[in-house]
């Protein structure tokens, strides 16, 4: 059994007309829980307005470039039961991958030294101030 769900603008403060700058989502996609589905911009903010539930986009009601405010529904979403809303929660524990730590991603590159020609003519200043005042 499927349920659809509008999803709606959340309290968004004391803001009225709020552009939409970017949809996110078209109908056929599948979200999860808390998928950003458009983007709203006021004077002070950018923001999301996240998913209440997974499933799959049915209709996008909102367009780029419309003035929406706390309330509107932006989609509906076709969800499978109660058993889609929880799965998403309960699924990132189970299939959660323990995250790779910066340095196995990128590992510290060793310095290879100068040949021994390069080290005796480096000097520490590239430029004699000396000389360069003499010019």
């Amino acid at each position: 059994m499927s349920q659809m769900i509008e999803v709606k603008v959340p309290d968004i403060g004391d803001y009225a007309d709020v552009p939409v700058i970017d949809v996110c989502v078209k109908a056929g996609d599948v979200v999860k829980l808390d998928d950003a589905l458009v983007t709203l911009e006021s004077d002070k903010a950018t923001m999301d307005v996240p998913s209440s539930a997974a499933g799959v986009v049915k209709e996008v009601r909102v367009k780029l470039g419309d003035k929406i405010s706390e309330g509107a529904v932006v989609v509906v979403i076709e969800a499978a039961g109660e058993s889609a809303v929880a799965a998403p929660a309960a699924a990132p524990a189970a299939t959660a991958v323990a995250p790779t730590p910066a340095a196995a991603l990128h590992p510290p590159r060793r310095r290879q030294p100068l040949p021994r020609a390069a080290r005796a003519s480096r000097s520490p200043c590239p430029i004699s101030v000396t000389t360069a005042m003499c010019r």
